[in-house]
């Protein structure tokens, strides 16, 4: 978060929040929180050997799939130093967390996230928002050919599908970023990648027959890109995309969405469902996103900035409008070939 300007609109809300005592650590969450993931794992995995080869496996990838979100939610929170005061131990939960549990590069994802952070749904600087297999402007949309055009005339249809890929994609994209060197520790993180996927493979092989750990991993890594797909989606997908303009405290709010819910949404979302305040304080630990939700949307109220909030249904319907209107030129261009 960068230092807020005396005297800007941002900096009186974040001497309210100071003073709310809102920025603090909280080391009794974050211990009961990654002790009860770690838990999910180890059992999710001493369950998988205990039931041995069996259909039954089905019901123990769903559960993986669950907890490996849960556990790339904690690595989100590692690399916003929400858990720990200084770097390196959130580094070193984060690459045992992302690389070695998860099998994805957590210097990449983090890279990544940090550029989304500072520009969210800047049609350039944003990488959320990159033309790639979804199109999130109206201009990227035309010219597309072949597959890449049939999805962008059909996006809106295809997005739930479409998530259960992104796994699959997370996993292509830091081998990638591994190979350009864009990462700092690529040693590091390549060896801990390795070691996942070499015993990921090596128990499905010992535990199941062929048919059953093909089954397995289509529904594990299904299951698990469409959860964390659809914790991120509600966040920003169908706001305004800004063009640069906008001072710190707009620029995040207004790109922003937050999910109305109770305690079991902020688990499920991993307290992503405070989008708003999250962006605005990243470093905040994500139980007290909660106590500040009120005080931000009152400040926003007070200097007239719009403040977005929806039912979580409600953000999807949103988010998938978006994506239909601006699949429409390219279902105009392709008619009128």
């Amino acid at each position: 978060m960068p230092p807020p300007t005396p005297g800007s609109d941002f900096a009186v809300l974040a001497r309210r929040i100071s003073a709310e005592g809102l920025l603090q650590r909280r080391p009794a969450y974050y211990l009961a929180r990654l002790s009860i993931v770690t838990l999910m794992f180890i059992g999710g995995w001493t369950a998988f050997f205990l039931i041995g080869s069996s259909w039954w496996q089905l019901v123990t990838a769903a559960f993986l799939a669950v907890t490996f979100a849960q556990v790339a939610l904690v690595a989100h929170d590692l690399a916003h130093r929400q858990v720990f005061r200084t770097k390196r131990p959130g580094e070193v939960a984060g690459r045992i967390a992302g690389n070695l549990a998860v099998g994805m590069s957590y210097g990449w994802w983090m890279e990544k996230h940090t550029r989304h952070h500072n520009n969210p749904n800047h049609d350039d600087l944003d990488p959320d928002v990159a033309p790639e297999v979804l199109i999130w402007a109206t201009t990227s949309a035309l010219g597309r050919r072949g597959l890449k055009g049939f999805i962008t005339r059909h996006q809106a249809a295809l997005f739930f599908p479409l998530l259960t890929l992104l796994a699959l994609d997370l996993k292509v994209a830091s081998v990638k970023a591994l190979r350009s060197g864009t990462v700092k520790r690529p040693r590091l993180e390549s060896a801990l990648l390795i070691l996942h996927a070499a015993g990921y493979l090596a128990a499905l092989l010992i535990v199941l027959s062929p048919v059953q750990a093909v089954a397995f991993v289509v529904v594990h890594q299904a299951l698990f890109g469409l959860y964390l797909g659809m914790t991120f989606a509600p966040n920003h997908k169908g706001m305004p995309h800004p063009n640069g303009d906008e001072d710190f405290l707009r620029k995040q709010v207004l790109t922003s969405r937050n999910v109305r819910g109770g305690r079991l949404t902020d688990v499920a979302l991993g307290g992503l469902n405070y989008q708003i305040e999250h962006h605005l304080f990243p470093g905040m630990p994500a139980p007290n996103l909660r106590k500040a939700q009120p005080v931000v949307q009152a400040y926003c109220a007070e200097i007239g900035i719009a403040y977005e909030q929806t039912s979580l249904v409600t953000s999807y319907r949103h988010a998938l409008r978006y994506l239909h209107q601006v699949g429409a030129p390219a279902r105009a261009e392709h008619a009128a070939r």
